[in-house]
């Protein structure tokens, strides 16, 4: 067995994200001015994900709520873990499958945006959520592990992310996170104030 190095996980991040780079940029620019437009319209973002993702989820949902750069308005995002009486309720009653999903029923209206986070993209819990998404006509957005895999092909959008490692991929979710932080940002800015209010 070949041992790691200590420069082998900076090596493996620094080859990931050469090929990342290609796929993340228009997508994760489309879905910051999309975003932008939707949550500017009083809609909301739902985020979910297990164990690390749901780290990354949460980030994401803090960012959007307080800022990521520069001062803005608020704007509705909820990481859907971190309710745990909800949570553990749910999966005491429902099954553990349902945690997501009971919520999207709860919370999600037409047009609001799920966003799922997976290193596998096979969390039972993530696709049972994005099919209560699809049946409440939200728009669905998946970051995931190397394609092909459950989760991107239930939701309407995927970022797939090629890495070896489930760190990598996780690294390089968060790098799409504020990827797209910045692009929603940039879109509120470009938007009239009347349009935020």
């Amino acid at each position: 067995m070949k041992l790691a190095t200590d420069t082998t996980h900076c090596d493996d991040l620094m080859k990931a994200l050469e090929r990342f780079r290609t796929s993340a940029c228009p997508l994760t620019g489309r879905w910051g001015t999309f975003l932008a437009g939707r949550l500017g319209s009083g809609s909301r973002l739902l985020v979910a994900g297990n164990g690390g993702s749901a780290a990354q989820a949460q980030h994401l949902s803090a960012e959007l709520v307080g800022r990521y750069r520069e001062d803005r308005p608020p704007f509705s995002a909820l990481a859907l873990h971190t309710d745990t009486s909800s949570t553990t309720a749910i999966a005491n009653d429902y099954g553990v499958q349902e945690i997501f999903a009971r919520q999207v029923a709860a919370h999600g209206r037409a047009g609001d945006v799920l966003m799922l986070l997976s290193t596998s993209g096979a969390s039972a819990n993530l696709l049972v959520a994005a099919q209560e998404a699809r049946r409440a006509r939200m728009t669905v957005w998946a970051l995931t592990g190397p394609a092909p895999n459950p989760l991107a092909g239930a939701a309407d959008e995927a970022l797939c992310v090629e890495a070896a490692s489930s760190a990598t991929v996780q690294e390089l979710h968060l790098v799409a996170v504020h990827m797209l932080c910045e692009s929603f940002d940039r879109a509120v800015a470009c938007r009239p104030s009347s349009a935020l209010s």
